[in-house]
């Protein structure tokens, strides 16, 4: 006879020194940037709620919880299968991996030793605590400093995909918990962060438990409840009706982009035109609308239904009839444009490339009922400008991007947006970027670094690797060629683009300007000496000095190739784009310091064209 167990667990108790597999059909990994941004802005509002200062790590056993959810597992031949939850528990895994890194980093004192939680060792063996296959390459990868692994070479998606949200957690993991709160935080999330695990050593309970919780027995999901209550409130039977299927039909578009669309359109919504407050950002700080809304929209709703205008059943009408469907519209407007480069829209697709998903209540925020379909367009596109420059200007100055680092600016933005006319937007973000203490040209007496002093490192690679895209991708759409930006960027093509050094790594070839392998470093790692190339370029010519590889440079993006003078002859319109813009292009027969020099300040000019504030104008304008 089967049974059937449901414990509470730590994530302790979960992964240290346990096995789990994964059955074949099951193993596909899912989760996106979005999920990820969330889990950790979740993980850190909770910690954050008890965490102090001058608290000593014994009195993190005192602070509050967090509850991940469950996971059902199948017992067989002595072996834990997972039936739900690999989701959370491989990208619990990631983040630990991660968290065993940033501990070395930071050389924390007495650090928490997490590899029992990630693999163990057998036989001198290393095998993962989730183990499946055709993860341990990457998974060894990520675990070992150094070791050599592509994700482009993986034909599995899943894995790929789980080496882009390392990455994720890398970029978006909060700045203020790789200090003194890192080792509170491991112990914590250790300790304090707990999952329902229920087991059976039946594989029929297990699926039987699975589709209860997701389908038979499912309860109402804080968009059901959400609709009930408005139509609740409407008392005429046949509006109700109408109403419904309104609903019904947009929800289904919505759906299109994925399961979890409609509630996530809805907690943008809310958020760009009725939040009035943000939970402060230090211990004990209660949360308040945009976090509400972020968990409980349903019942923030009910709440403040005066702060939404709900006081009458024809507020209820018009809110369910023409502000939802008219919204579901523009939201669905921005997820195209997010997922396929489209003319006009082009700042909304860069913005996805960069995980800026504050993007959505940023979109919305400014525009009005009372905005014809081209109004409403104009002013997301003037919106999605101003974040493109915004987090180009931060970014070349070394100033984070990720979600907890800019919310609470980014709400005070929404709340400052909304409503306001499409020359009445533009004047405000261009005062905006006017006192963002950050631009392109580094100026030392304002502490600004710019694109003088951007380098290649961990933390910058794949911002640059966006911005040698964009000025790519930019020159080349001036000379009247197809943008081919999304392909410069993508990771799905046979042979991706990479950062390519123009210097080799032979600091023995330029002693004669350097005076140690250090300095060269520095150097050779400045942007602009760097371009883009397809993958497999830098292993057949990369080692080459740059006068024998200059000449293959010719049949590459523009960028590369006007490093050579072929690139100048007979190129009407490369030449007429270089006088109007008034660019310092020229070709570099020998790359000598001063030739990186040139193409640094080239390149800045670029970017101080590209992301120039007068782009709003423009986008008022078109």
């Amino acid at each position: 006879m089967s049974y059937v167990r449901a414990d509470e667990r730590s994530v302790r108790q979960l992964l240290q020194g346990r096995k789990y597999g994964i059955d074949e059909y099951q193993r596909e990994y899912k989760w996106d940037s979005k999920n990820i941004t969330e889990l950790l802005d979740d993980l850190h509002g909770r910690f954050t709620d008890s965490y102090d200062p001058g608290h000593e790590r014994a009195e993190v056993e005192h602070y509050r919880g967090y509850f991940l959810g469950s996971i059902i597992l199948s017992q067989r031949n002595g072996r834990d299968y997972i039936v739900d939850g690999q989701q959370r528990l491989t990208s619990l895994t990631l983040l630990l991996i991660y968290l065993r890194h940033l501990q070395d980093e930071c050389d924390v004192e007495n650090a928490t030793k997490l590899d029992d939680f990630i693999c163990s060792t057998r036989y001198g063996r290393r095998s993962f605590n989730l183990d499946v296959p055709e993860r341990e390459r990457c998974l060894e990868a990520l675990y070992t400093v150094g070791e050599p692994y592509d994700p482009a070479d993986d034909s599995d998606e899943s894995v790929r995909n789980m080496h882009a949200r390392y990455a994720d957690i890398r970029e978006q993991f909060p700045d203020d918990l790789k200090r003194r709160a890192l080792p509170h935080f491991v112990d914590w999330l250790l300790e304090k962060v707990e999952l329902v695990e229920i087991a059976t050593d039946s594989d029929d309970d297990a699926y039987i438990i699975f589709e209860t919780m997701n389908d038979r027995g499912k309860t109402l999901t804080p968009t059901d409840m959400l609709k009930g209550y408005l139509l609740s409130q409407v008392p005429d039977p046949s509006e109700r009706t109408e109403l419904n299927q309104i609903w019904k039909k947009r929800m289904l578009e919505i759906a299109a982009f994925g399961r979890e669309e409609g509630a996530d359109f809805i907690k943008h919504w809310l958020r760009a035109k009725y939040a009035q407050s943000i939970r402060e950002r230090k211990r004990g700080a209660v949360p308040r609308d945009f976090d509400i809304i972020g968990t409980a929209f349903h019942k923030w709703v009910r709440d403040n239904r005066d702060t939404i205008g709900l006081r009458t059943s024809a507020d209820f009408r018009r809110f369910t009839g023409e502000l939802f469907p008219r919204y579901v519209s523009e939201y669905t407007r921005i997820r195209q444009a997010e997922e396929t480069l489209t003319k006009g829209w082009e700042a909304v697709y860069y913005n996805a490339h960069n995980n800026f998903t504050l993007q959505y209540p940023l979109l919305m925020g400014p525009i009005t009922p009372e905005d014809d379909q081209e109004t409403a367009a104009r002013k997301m596109r003037i919106m999605a400008t101003y974040i493109d420059i915004f987090t180009a200007q931060r970014v070349v100055n070394y100033m984070s991007v990720n979600y907890s680092t800019i919310v609470y600016t980014m709400f005070i933005l929404m709340k400052e947006i909304r409503g306001r006319t499409v020359p009445e937007l533009v004047a405000f973000l261009k005062a905006r970027l006017a006192d963002m203490d950050a631009d392109f040209s580094g100026a030392p007496d304002r502490d600004r670094l710019g694109v003088p002093d951007l380098r290649l490192n961990q933390w910058s690679k794949r911002y640059i690797r966006h911005i040698l895209a964009r000025l790519t991708a930019y020159a080349e759409v001036q000379c009247g060629m197809p943008n081919h930006f999304p392909e410069y960027v993508s990771r799905d093509i046979t042979k991706p683009y990479e950062i390519e050094h123009i210097w080799a790594d032979r600091y023995e070839r330029h002693t004669d300007e350097f005076d140690g392998p250090d300095e060269f470093q520095r150097v050779r790692n400045q942007i602009g000496g760097l371009i883009l190339l397809p993958r497999g370029f830098n292993q057949s010519f990369g080692d080459l000095p740059y006068a024998e590889k200059r000449k293959h440079y010719v049949s590459q993006n523009l960028l590369a190739r006007s490093l050579h003078e072929d690139c100048y002859d007979h190129n009407p319109s490369f030449q007429h784009f270089i006088q109007s813009a008034g660019l310092p292009f020229q070709p570099h027969p020998q790359f000598k310091r001063a030739d990186l020099e040139a193409r640094q300040k080239l390149y800045q000019r670029l970017c101080e064209l590209v992301w120039s504030p007068d782009r709003l104008d423009q986008e008022a304008a078109t």
